[in-house]
């Protein structure tokens, strides 16, 4: 019975997965023409990354072990984190950025076990430097 209740869930996390990915890249190519009224943040790279967003998320689900509700929770903080900063969008030079941290965030919020920051950075592919 308790294999009944893991095979939804995994059917469940690439839809997740999925929409979440397919949002933020709605907002990013949204913002990325309105570069005119941009802050610039320790968020923005120099260049855009080479991964898709879907891409990225999916590396981010395989190796951080965080709970299914992380990804949900880590929209929601995103969506209120474009609420309370207008003027520092999320665009293709930040949203990965923005992506790892807000799953970071919400899985030290929402799950009793959890990586630390540097396993985080290093699934996210954030250099030392930038840490």
């Amino acid at each position: 019975m308790n294999q009944d209740l893991q095979e939804p869930m995994a059917e469940i996390m690439p839809n997740i997965i999925t929409a979440m990915s397919y949002l933020l890249q709605r907002v990013s190519e949204t913002n990325d023409h309105l570069s005119q009224k941009q802050s610039i943040s320790g968020f923005h790279g120099i260049t855009k990354p080479s991964i898709s967003i879907r891409s990225y998320l999916e590396r981010i689900f395989k190796y951080a072990n965080c709970s299914h509700s992380c990804y949900i929770v880590a929209y929601i903080y995103l969506d209120r984190f474009i609420k309370k900063q207008p003027f520092l969008l999320i665009n293709s030079f930040s949203v990965h950025r923005f992506i790892i941290t807000s799953v970071l965030v919400s899985a030290k919020f929402m799950d009793d076990l959890c990586c630390n920051n540097g396993y985080y950075a290093h699934v996210g592919g954030i250099s030392k430097k930038r840490r």
